[in-house]
């Protein structure tokens, strides 16, 4: 099995923009994704019709997230780990400032 370079997988994810392809996926794009369902379920959506804020659900998340930092610790890249520790601190600090205003 061959090792696959950022550079090149970035240059693949390129070409598939240009196609009008979706890029490919890998953990930063499924953290990413995970971050912005926690953010709709915070009333954090960044719309004007943003819903309501579901804390439970946003919990849920958050906590998913939480789940992947500790069971892919020492298997990440650099810029995975602090991408999940960035994400992960803003989603907490959110929530728990939604969650003490109510």
């Amino acid at each position: 099995m061959s090792e696959t370079s950022d550079s090149e997988l970035q240059d693949d994810a390129d070409d598939a923009e240009d196609n009008g392809e979706l890029a490919p996926m890998d953990f930063c794009l499924f953290l990413l994704s995970l971050n912005a369902s926690a953010l709709m379920n915070l009333g954090a959506a960044g719309a004007d019709a943003s819903p309501a804020p579901n804390l439970p659900m946003a919990r849920q998340t958050i906590e998913m997230i939480a789940m992947l930092e500790d069971k892919t610790r020492g298997n990440l890249t650099g810029k995975e780990e602090q991408l999940l520790n960035q994400v992960l601190f803003d989603l907490r600090m959110r929530y728990a400032r939604l969650r003490d205003s109510t």
